[in-house]
């Protein structure tokens, strides 16, 4: 158990890693480089979609097939939803306060309240990322540990890893073109990815602990992998779409493509 719950932190830790990696952009450019941005958004989405299904939905399935009681379809379809709608409500508190740190026509006070308003409303963002994470390595717990299992668990934490350097960069960038030092803007950007490795060991510890939420759980990280694939990752890798028709899509492709070929390969 404890060798589990220990790579879903060094697996969540990395997730954070890559979001101070993007934070630390802030040193280097005003802006990063937007089509390196979009193959990297792209590829994790593809990634994101394909271990939704082969790593968490269809365990999920299998898992509450075992259940007595309940039917399966109720608590994958329960779970699924569930995830995608507590997304739903982070990222409409994320637009919010992004629309709010706008520091425009605001006095310092107000717009250091604002930015802080805007990292922990990321910081609330990242939670179900760190969950659906740390739900992947605790389920190994539950099954035949097996090398398809891990690299599918390896997988999905390379994908909300992906997904996270652009996240990184959108917080210490627009901090630094308010006049903030770059150390500042470093620090807060990463900021909003420590909370990762806790939502991490948490979701690795209630599933190690309670077998009978492992499906409601497995497809709760589905439900909300698919939210941030379909609605953020998708829609602004394409924002060049005009330019580079299919730069961005061949990302996607070539994401799902690895992960279905590391399952097949591996299966």
């Amino acid at each position: 158990m404890s060798n589990i719950v220990l790579m879903a932190l060094v697996a969540t830790l990395g997730t954070w890693a890559v979001t101070a990696l993007g934070a630390a952009t802030v040193a280097f450019f005003k802006s990063p480089n937007p089509k390196v941005l979009n193959l990297m958004m792209g590829f994790a989405a593809g990634v994101m979609i394909a271990a939704s299904f082969w790593s968490l939905l269809q365990p999920a399935i299998e898992r509450a097939e075992e259940a007595k009681g309940t039917p399966p379809y109720v608590i994958v379809t329960a779970g699924f939803l569930f995830g995608a709608v507590f997304m739903w409500v982070s990222d409409k508190i994320v637009t919010y306060c992004r629309r709010k740190a706008n520091c425009t026509q605001a006095t310092p006070n107000e717009c250091l309240n604002r930015i802080i308003m805007l990292v922990l409303s990321i910081t609330l963002h990242n939670i179900p990322e760190g969950l659906a994470v740390g739900v992947a390595f605790g389920s190994l717990q539950n099954t035949d540990f097996s090398t398809e299992s891990l690299m599918g668990a390896i997988t999905i934490a390379v994908g909300i890893g992906l997904q996270n350097f652009p996240e990184g960069a959108a917080v210490s960038i627009p901090l630094r073109r308010e006049g903030y030092s770059r150390r500042k803007s470093f620090l807060m950007g990463q900021a909003s990815g420590l909370v990762e490795p806790v939502a991490g060991v948490i979701g690795a510890l209630l599933v190690v602990h309670i077998e009978k939420i492992l499906p409601y759980a497995l497809s709760f990280a589905a439900g909300a992998m698919i939210l941030v694939a379909v609605h953020e990752l998708i829609p602004e890798c394409q924002k060049n779409q005009r330019n580079q028709p299919y730069f961005a899509t061949m990302g996607i492709v070539t994401g799902f493509a690895v992960m279905m070929l590391l399952d097949v390969m591996l299966g």
